[in-house]
């Protein structure tokens, strides 16, 4: 169905719930109980309706997540038409950006997701698509929201450093990277990536029995990438970091390198506890 064009009506305003009197447990001894640390959790608040000139509807929220090494950032939406009480799950994409104190501090695509800044107030603006097919409904338009996180930023676990931060045009560059875990919880095991930018003829190389080229294509092909590395570490521990030396060969079209580290951090048999670490982005001169 062809898009719409829409306007987007700003909620305002706001519903107060009754709160129940209680009398809480420690009244009397003179001191309340310390506070609990905040669990992960994701805060939402109504970001605006987006509306088509057929009766078309979309409320849209803003939702980030706090309280882990991730500030996940999404904007689900329920969809309706004029004349019906019915109301549809969407679809969302689109980009984000988040501010702080006026400073733009992130931004994105729909879903996505960056490393937590910390606890604060943030102005959160979209620009959105909603699309629902059970209604018809296909709109653009802007939201934004106000989200109060208060969760403390998670201290790191884990780091990566490298001894340069410039490769060379027309050379090869010899790299060490350190790759450190500075926590006693999880344990020693985690991939270490690199990759240089597709089309350029940046190649990688190492003599890291631990490290290899990524293998793309389906069997019984055996293509592998030569401007990226796949390093398994399995031997992390706190004041014992792993290297791993990277040679860099740079053509006449220059490239970036970047890196990350995925670990995991078990906790039963829970499977969202791992984690993904960017390292530093190397440029060409």
């Amino acid at each position: 169905m062809p898009t719409h064009p829409t306007t987007l009506r700003a909620l305002t305003g706001a519903a107060l719930l009754p709160l129940a009197l209680v009398t809480p447990a420690w009244a009397g001894t003179g001191a309340a109980p310390a506070p609990k640390a905040e669990e992960p959790a994701t805060l939402c608040a109504v970001g605006g309706t987006l509306r088509g000139d057929h009766g078309q509807h979309a409320l849209v929220s803003l939702c980030a997540g706090s309280g882990t090494p991730q500030f996940a950032v999404s904007a689900p939406a329920s969809c309706g038409r004029a004349g019906t009480r019915v109301r549809y799950s969407c679809r969302t994409d689109g980009t984000w950006t988040a501010r702080r104190a006026g400073k733009t501090l992130s931004s994105g695509a729909l879903p996505g997701s960056v490393a937590y800044p910390g606890p604060g107030t943030y102005d959160i603006t979209a620009t959105v698509r909603v699309r629902s097919a059970p209604t018809g409904v296909d709109l653009t338009g802007r939201v934004h929201a106000t989200l109060t996180l208060t969760a403390p930023k998670a201290r790191p676990t884990h780091a990566i450093t490298v001894d340069r931060t410039a490769l060379h045009r027309g050379g090869t560059t010899t790299l060490t990277y350190t790759v450190r875990r500075d926590s006693t919880e999880g344990d020693g095991s985690a991939r270490f990536g690199l990759i240089g930018q597709a089309g350029t003829g940046v190649r990688l190389a190492t003599s890291d029995a631990r490290c290899v080229h990524p293998l793309v294509g389906r069997y019984p092909e055996k293509t592998r990438l030569p401007y990226s590395l796949d390093c398994a570490l399995t031997e992390l521990q706190p004041g014992h970091p792993e290297r791993v030396e990277v040679r860099v060969t740079v053509g006449a079209t220059c490239s970036t390198v970047v890196s990350k580290l995925g670990y995991w951090m078990p906790d039963g048999q829970a499977l969202y506890t791992g984690g993904m670490l960017e390292g530093p982005e190397l440029t060409c001169d």
